[in-house]
């Protein structure tokens, strides 16, 4: 069958059509984006301002009529930490509902980190051992850990690449003094954390997905997109622990004409090199492998799972 993911993210509404069926590899047929960015796109109460909205209803009224163009036979679409988060959600939703007839899933932080789990598990299968998954969105940070197909421990953090540059980072290129107070903010919320992990042992692979760990592992030398998924891409600390005072001095426009960093994404990329790097010291990690399965992914392979059930 043909399914489509809508995924209102905090950056993007990205619409992902795949040809699936259970116990198969979901294949990619289309994919549809439309950048948004809709975590900087909120007022001083923490709404969705009336513009984002309206944008939002028009983007997922633009993804709906594309996936009936393609073939779309189910739809399964979510929303997660801009939408989850604001304080007009409600109004949101119904918005979106009245415009489109689209009903959005609000994903819960945890079940956005299991969810990225789910799809990094069957992409590395069982001979990884236990998994340690990090993520990094625009809106908040999933890390998950665990050694079956549900993890152990899932939790969410507010600390996504969009989110922090907006509330945290608005020069460009940033005020040092804000930098140096951001990154101590970001370790602070991480350490919070790291006990509920390391109590549970040592993982056995270190994986990471998401746009911002991409372009870092570009930056560090690792293949293109364009070198197809089954490359091998990694994502060294101390490769991270050099671009940070790189990137820190960087106007926008500098950084978008990095490798691999693409120009609606350059203005956050620093921000989450502090998420990245902060998390790979506080867990111990030295390399980290970059999985091209996340959390489209796992919506759909738990689709799939119910089919088959």
């Amino acid at each position: 069958m043909r399914l489509g993911v809508l995924d209102v993210g905090s950056n993007t509404v990205h619409l992902l059509v795949v040809d699936a069926h259970p116990g198969a590899r979901p294949l990619p047929a289309y994919s549809h984006k439309a950048e948004l960015r809709l975590a900087e796109l909120l007022d001083e109460s923490g709404a969705i301002s009336p513009e984002g909205v309206d944008r939002l209803a028009g983007t997922v009224k633009e993804a709906v009529e594309v996936a009936e163009d393609k073939g779309v036979e189910d739809l399964l679409p979510f929303a997660t930490s801009a939408v989850r988060e604001a304080t007009n959600h409600d109004h949101v939703l119904e918005r979106v509902t009245a415009d489109t007839g689209v009903r959005l899933r609000v994903l819960s932080g945890p079940d956005e980190a299991r969810l990225t789990f789910l799809a990094a598990r069957r992409w590395f299968g069982w001979s990884a051992g236990r998994l340690l998954v990090l993520d990094i969105g625009g809106g908040s940070l999933e890390i998950a850990y665990g050694q079956d197909e549900e993890p152990d421990a899932a939790v969410s953090l507010p600390l996504g690449a969009g989110r922090l540059t907006g509330a945290w980072l608005p020069g460009d290129p940033p005020d040092p003094d804000a930098l140096r107070a951001l990154r101590r903010h970001v370790r602070a919320e991480i350490a919070r954390v790291v006990g509920e992990f390391t109590r549970l042992g040592e993982p056995d692979h270190v994986v990471a997905t998401s746009k911002t760990f991409r372009q870092l592992a570009r930056l560090g030398g690792a293949a293109r997109s364009a070198d197809g998924l089954y490359v091998q891409r990694d994502l060294n600390r101390e490769s991270i622990e050099e671009w940070v005072p790189k990137l820190a001095v960087m106007t926008a426009e500098q950084r978008a004409t990095l490798p691999g960093v693409s120009e609606g994404r350059a203005r956050q990329l620093l921000a989450g090199a502090l998420v990245a790097e902060a998390a790979m010291d506080l867990f111990g990690v030295r390399t980290l492998e970059i999985c091209p399965w996340a959390l489209r992914e796992g919506v759909i392979l738990r689709r799939l799972d119910r089919l088959r059930g």
